[in-house]
């Protein structure tokens, strides 16, 4: 790899389209699927998505709770899957949300980045609770790397709302700093803002979000309707990738497919 994350991203986006497919493997869609909720289940039904992804949209996003919750089976099974997926030439986003300080900040970028790690993906989730400052090691080993850090800035769920709207004596909110931190990294951030997320409310520039790449979950079964997004993102549709899951994977391992196919022409009417 020879470009950074953000001119990756944006590429993958412009070669296959925006549309990112969350692999989430619930209970209750192995069972919809006729698989068994155990860890062979979860790698018929990953290994299933990737192959209905590939050639129709770019990017997917394993939510690797859903894998963890099988303990070593399953992990074994997301590397399999996260493979799978690269082989195939999707851009991967680990949905792992991690965050903390020092040397265990840093080993999950180590996990999560490493070129030839088992758990090796293009770009994975994080948490700055802690301060942005404290993703420094695991921002430096994406750059190194090629790989991004996708940042929480503003989630989609309600009870959100209670810390994200919260402001500094300065006028900042949390989603506010978090999105200029992400502007000053060099193209190695990107940030997570919901679907059901009040731009206004949070205190986000659309403007300046438009200078990041913008992993936008929420779409389908958490409430946002794709049709919304222009209205929601303004000036900063450009920069959304919109991950939709259950909305697509309720379609089932023979309507997969279709419903890729046909969610991601909704998003191609997006203008952009």
């Amino acid at each position: 790899m020879t470009e950074p994350f953000a001119t990756r991203i944006r590429a993958v986006v412009a070669r296959h389209g925006a549309l990112c497919l969350g692999i989430d493997p619930h209970a209750a869609l192995l069972r919809d699927w006729g698989l068994t909720d155990d860890a062979a289940g979860v790698r018929e039904f990953g290994l299933r998505s990737v192959e209905a992804a590939a050639g129709r949209i770019g990017i997917v996003k394993p939510q690797i709770a859903f894998f963890e919750r099988h303990g070593a089976a399953g992990y074994a099974v997301l590397e399999e899957v996260l493979a799978a997926a690269r082989a195939a030439g999707l851009f991967t986003i680990a949905d792992v949300k991690r965050g903390d300080v020092g040397s265990t900040v840093d080993a999950y970028g180590e996990a999560w980045l490493t070129p030839g790690s088992p758990l090796e993906a293009d770009a994975m989730t994080a948490v700055a609770y802690q301060g942005f400052g404290s993703l420094d090691g695991v921002l430096a080993r994406a750059g190194t790397h090629d790989k991004g850090v996708f940042v929480l800035a503003a989630t989609s769920n309600p009870e959100s709302a209670e810390v994200q709207t919260l402001r500094a004596p300065d006028g900042d909110t949390i989603p506010r700093r978090i999105v200029r931190d992400a502007t000053e990294s060099g193209g190695v951030a990107g940030v997570v803002v919901g679907a059901t997320a009040d731009l206004a409310s949070v205190g986000v520039d659309p403007a300046v979000l438009a200078t990041v790449p913008v992993l936008a979950p929420g779409f389908g079964a958490q409430g946002a309707a794709l049709a919304g997004a222009p209205a929601t993102f303004g000036v900063a549709l450009g920069a959304v990738i919109p991950t939709v899951s259950r909305a697509i994977l309720a379609a089932g391992p023979d309507g997969i497919a279709s419903a890729i196919d046909a969610t991601a022409r909704e998003v191609a009417s997006w203008p952009r």
